[in-house]
């Protein structure tokens, strides 16, 4: 698993452009608000969030396809199938791998965007921890979408069709959290529902996508 996981990091620095790509698209996605609502500070702070938690979504989408598709072209994930490793804990060090090089950045970079929209250092934080616990859903999610759709034509848009539905509860709960402290709510709902999916996305979502990746290779 750990030398799954640094290959798939010395391949991600080998190839910047697509992360830099996605990190582009964030930003580009998420100033255009701004820009083209004007200066309406209070109208800002509340789409901020919904804002912010969409395209980050979408910006993580941009990679999902490749998550598997190289290695399916080359019979790497042959060779995965084949390994002594089960294939569920290879799938999830390369589900850390992406996330690392994809959720992670967007949740770091998501307080400098949320400068753009006038939001308080108190939401600030809090849109960057519901990002954290988010993102790696998006992640493990996505990467059953990707393998459901290997040697597929138009990966992409089918995959978009397959996984935005099923993180919509995922979208609800992260933006929540940021509009509950706004109006002086309790955050402990939000947090602890998005904790709740991730508990159990992170043992499902491998084998569903171990599962699906032999259904691609027969």
């Amino acid at each position: 698993m750990l030398a799954l996981f640094q290959r798939d990091i010395k391949l991600v620095l080998r190839q910047r452009s697509d992360t830099f790509a996605a990190l582009a698209f964030f930003i580009i996605v998420a100033s255009m608000f701004p820009l083209g609502i004007g200066p309406q500070a209070t109208l800002l702070k509340q789409i901020a969030s919904g804002v912010l938690w969409i395209a980050a979504l979408l910006s993580a989408m941009l990679g999902m396809a490749r998550m598997f598709s190289e290695d399916y072209a080359d019979g790497t994930l042959e060779q995965m199938l084949l390994s002594a490793t089960p294939l569920p804990l290879l799938v999830l060090a390369k589900v850390c791998a992406h996330w690392l090089c994809s959720g992670f950045l967007l949740s770091l970079l998501s307080p400098l965007l949320a400068m753009q929209f006038g939001m308080s250092p108190e939401s600030t934080w809090i849109l960057a921890l519901s990002l954290f616990l988010g993102t790696p859903i998006l992640t493990l999610l996505g990467a059953i979408g990707a393998a459901l759709t290997l040697g597929v034509r138009s990966q992409g848009t089918l995959l978009s069709l397959l996984i935005l539905p099923l993180v919509i509860p995922v979208l609800i709960f992260g933006a929540g959290a940021v509009d509950a402290a706004n109006a002086g709510l309790g955050l402990t709902a939000h947090f602890s529902l998005l904790g709740a999916i991730l508990l159990l996305a992170l043992p499902l979502a491998p084998l569903a996508t171990a599962a699906a990746c032999r259904i691609a290779l027969e």
